[in-house]
């Protein structure tokens, strides 16, 4: 019982998370029953746990730093619709004797290329211009939306090759290859976030920004590379859509804006910085998902559920609030119980 009370405090949050996860799984099976735990619902979570997961993570760590990254979905299908035309040769004809997977591989690298450098303007309009996070990514939302659909006339862009649509359609061992990609990026991040002086710069930057800058980190710097690394992974996001629909347009997941942040907020990133750890926001994506595969078998439409996804965020800050104040009155008393017997001495 110690132990468990122990590993309580240690992490709230992740025991909370694991508490809700574990309650979902076996709600949902008794009422779904084979439906919920049947293969193919399961490897179609697979499938679409990635595709939200990586715009998640990039919403998690622009929050840590105390700011917000509105345009990850924006600036995904600008990078998607830019590889779409790569693949279709509709840029220079540049598919006149190159092979397939020559486009492929080009084609990867320009949605990459392209999110990171979006993510890069978003962190100078921030660092350099001191436009708070918030107006700068609305911005450029917007202004990458526009870009978006000025260029294909609102329309998509369609007619891949099969090498391509393999990244977000084959199944190695029965497991999505994308969801082998989702597990590597996350470990990759997590490992960056937690054990480089970059991660722990994002920290202390979120923490206090002016203690950040008297212990030798260059915040303007730090914070162009943070943005830049949210845009990159928005290009990873942009690759497993597109390959998946075998289409890119400039609407593409909207309501993936909303379910990045209310992952972020389920995971424990403090929206005011400083605090949260990517290892629990993957536990807040699997709930996510999980909820998201049950609604779409009880058959909801898309309306009603952003209407509770929006309940859910506002739920979820609200249950935030009160653990952090629980967690800082049990903090207190625990200080007050270690002074009381010095003093009586």
């Amino acid at each position: 019982m110690t132990q468990m009370k122990k590993f309580i405090r240690q992490d709230t949050t992740l025991t909370v998370l694991l508490g809700l996860l574990i309650f979902l799984i076996l709600l949902f099976g008794s009422i779904l029953q084979d439906k919920f735990f049947s293969f193919d619902n399961i490897q179609s979570m697979g499938y679409q746990i990635p595709e939200f997961a990586f715009l998640a993570l990039a919403m998690s760590i622009a929050m840590i730093t105390g700011g917000i990254d509105l345009s990850v979905v924006a600036n995904a299908n600008m990078a998607g619709i830019m590889a779409g035309y790569v693949l279709t040769g509709a840029v220079f004809g540049l598919n006149s004797g190159m092979s397939d997977l020559t486009l492929v591989i080009i084609a990867i690298l320009v949605a990459l290329i392209v999110a990171t450098l979006g993510g890069v303007f978003n962190g100078i309009l921030i660092a350099k211009f001191s436009v708070p996070a918030i107006l700068a990514t609305l911005g450029t939302m917007t202004f990458y939306n526009g870009i978006s659909t000025a260029i294909t006339e609102g329309k998509g862009v369609v007619g891949f090759p099969d090498n391509y649509l393999s990244i977000g359609t084959s199944a190695p061992l029965g497991i999505p290859l994308v969801f082998y990609i989702f597990f590597i990026a996350f470990a990759v991040v997590a490992f960056v976030m937690v054990r480089t002086p970059f991660g722990q710069s994002i920290y202390l930057y979120g923490e206090n920004r002016i203690a950040s800058l008297f212990s030798g980190i260059k915040n303007e710097k730090m914070i162009i590379k943070t943005y830049a690394l949210a845009g990159f992974l928005s290009g990873i996001a942009a690759i497993i859509m597109t390959s998946r629909v075998n289409s890119a347009k400039y609407n593409y997941g909207d309501s993936y804006l909303l379910q990045a942040i209310l992952v972020a907020v389920l995971g424990g990133i403090n929206p005011n910085g400083g605090r949260g750890k990517v290892t629990n926001v993957i536990i807040g994506i699997l709930i996510l998902q999980i909820l998201q595969s049950a609604f779409t078998l009880f058959a909801f439409s898309p309306y009603a559920k952003r209407m509770i996804f929006g309940f859910m965020l506002l739920l979820i800050m609200v249950i935030n609030f009160i653990i952090d104040k629980w967690g800082a009155r049990s903090k207190s008393i625990a200080k007050d119980s270690e002074v009381v017997p010095q003093e009586a001495k």
